[in-house]
């Protein structure tokens, strides 16, 4: 096995990890399975695919690359704008749609109904921008030595920095802060997190916030590392459900390693077996955490 395999891995289950947090935060606060969350990842690498644009047009900032990036200024400026407007269309859907189902609803009813958002996002999405694959440069960019025998592109490794960056800040939050407190204790027990004074409404809208931003940063990821197309939160769906499922629902730390081995068992998938069974290794993972440990590394058994 060419030790390439766990660079090439650490990246890949870096960027399903920012998607596998928003995944085990939705899961374990409102009791279902989100299964737009890969559409959120998808409208956020466009939201900064559109924002880059207008900056480098409407203000003249330079499109070029910032040194051994190929991250332009106006990508810089739009990224974050694009996690705060992901964010705010979680809050739009949870608002037109999740809140009405609320209480009201069986379980699977929910999750259908995030099955049919799911669908109804992705072609809107398409339709506005083509299933064309678009880029936020077209700059071709030289995997570059980093020691051991191991290679990196810059990209790789700044996007690498920031998934483990904003991981340890959402942890941070949760276990340092009013509001991650109130998340926990509404995870635990809505009706006593109520009765204890949590604004368990205040606290559903901060989970679906902060899961919007964070996928909105790994569709951003994604766009700089892959491409961007309508259907690449959909193709990152089953790893997200296997890394959060992995690590333990609930758990944000869990999450992240759960993705970074998905990643892990991904990219030793292409190398032995090919590319063509990629796919099956998040599923196959999933399978087996179900089957021997369905609380996963951090989550407690029942």
């Amino acid at each position: 096995m060419s030790p390439q395999v766990v660079v090439d891995g650490l990246i890949s289950g870096a960027l399903i990890g920012l998607g596998a947090i928003g995944v085990t935060l939705t899961y374990s606060i409102l009791r279902f399975a989100n299964f737009a969350h890969g559409e959120f990842v998808t409208f956020g690498a466009y939201a900064a695919l559109a924002l880059s644009a207008a900056f480098s047009s409407l203000i003249a900032v330079s499109g070029d690359g910032l040194g051994p990036f190929s991250i332009s200024p106006a990508l810089i400026i739009g990224a974050p704008l694009a996690m705060a407007l992901t964010a705010v269309f979680a809050l739009a859907l949870d608002r037109l749609l999740f809140s009405r189902l609320r209480g009201k609803s069986e379980a699977i009813s929910v999750v259908m109904a995030s099955f049919g958002a799911s669908l109804a996002i992705r072609a809107a999405i398409e339709f506005v921008f083509t299933s064309r694959p678009s880029y936020f440069n077209h700059e071709l960019q030289i995997a570059q030595p980093i020691g051991f025998g191991l290679k990196a592109t810059p990209n790789q490794l700044a996007m690498l920095v920031v998934a483990v960056a904003l991981t340890a800040g959402v942890y941070l939050l949760l276990t340092r802060t009013q509001l991650g407190r109130s998340m926990r204790a509404v995870s635990e027990n809505p009706s006593l997190a109520r009765v204890a004074g949590v604004d368990v409404e205040k606290t559903i809208r901060a989970a679906w916030a902060l899961g919007g931003a964070l996928a909105g940063a790994g569709g951003v990821m994604a766009g700089l590392l892959v491409q961007i197309r309508p259907f690449m939160g959909f193709d990152l769906l089953l790893p997200m459900f296997a890394a959060a499922i992995l690590g333990g629902i609930g758990s944000v730390p869990g999450a992240f390693v759960g993705a970074l081995i998905i990643g892990l068992a991904e990219s030793l998938t292409v190398q032995l077996a090919g590319a063509e069974w990629r796919a099956a290794v998040a599923f196959t993972v999933l399978v087996g955490v179900l089957l021997i440990r369905p609380a996963g590394i951090a989550g407690r058994p029942a």
